[in-house]
């Protein structure tokens, strides 16, 4: 019996352990991940270190002379995955957190395959902490430096641009103009400013009560 099971298209109690344990590793960075309401939640992240898994155990089997043959492609194929999840949404750019989350599973499912579990289990528990505690922290840094976009459009008189710039001056907004363009003596400017929220939403009151310009994107 002990035989059968050990048979080598037969699953073995090692493998059957490496898969359990990729599934709790990776299901907890996906609970963080499904709790953050992510793209990629508990279930991809288990279905990632199961694949990665799997595919490594395949590789150290049939790839008798080139056992990287198969598990170096993980790393390139996960990369389009990765992708996948990365999108830009006004002006910014969202899901590079999770993007970096997709691979790294996937290097976990590949160290637990390839039989190296304390490095697995060691990178899991840092991944989570970074996950956990550094939101908190950039609540911190974005409640004193916060990085807005503006627009604005207004009729073009001597010192229109440097009336804008004292404008983020007076609110403690530390400005950094971008591209401006001049229309039939409309000129629209764009501005990235850095500060505290409170001095931001200041700015946008002031824009707002300005009856020289004709049109505000904040």
């Amino acid at each position: 019996m002990n035989n059968l099971l050990e048979h080598e298209y037969l699953l073995t109690s090692s493998e059957v352990n490496k898969f359990l344990l990729v599934t709790l590793l990776c299901g907890l960075i996906g609970a963080e991940r499904e709790y953050r309401s992510k793209s990629a939640g508990l279930k991809t992240m288990i279905m990632i270190g199961l694949g990665s898994t799997l595919f490594t155990i395949l590789s150290i089997k049939i790839g008798l002379n080139a056992q990287d043959r198969i598990a170096s492609n993980i790393v390139t194929g996960i990369g389009f995955l990765g992708a996948g999840v990365i999108f830009k949404e006004e002006n910014r750019v969202k899901g590079l957190t999770t993007a970096c989350v997709i691979w790294i599973v996937a290097a976990i499912g590949m160290a637990v395959g390839s039989g190296y579990y304390e490095q697995a289990i060691g990178v899991t528990m840092v991944v989570l902490l970074a996950l956990i505690i550094f939101p908190f922290i950039e609540d911190i840094g974005d409640r004193r430096f916060t990085k807005r976009e503006y627009r604005v459009v207004r009729k073009y008189e001597e010192k229109t641009l440097y009336q804008i710039e004292q404008n983020f001056k007076e609110n403690k907004l530390k400005a950094l103009p971008g591209k401006h363009e001049m229309d039939n003596g409309f000129i629209t400017s764009r501005w990235s400013a850095i500060g505290k929220p409170k001095d931001h939403k200041l700015f946008v009151e002031k824009m707002l009560k300005d009856n020289n310009i004709i049109s505000f994107d904040f």
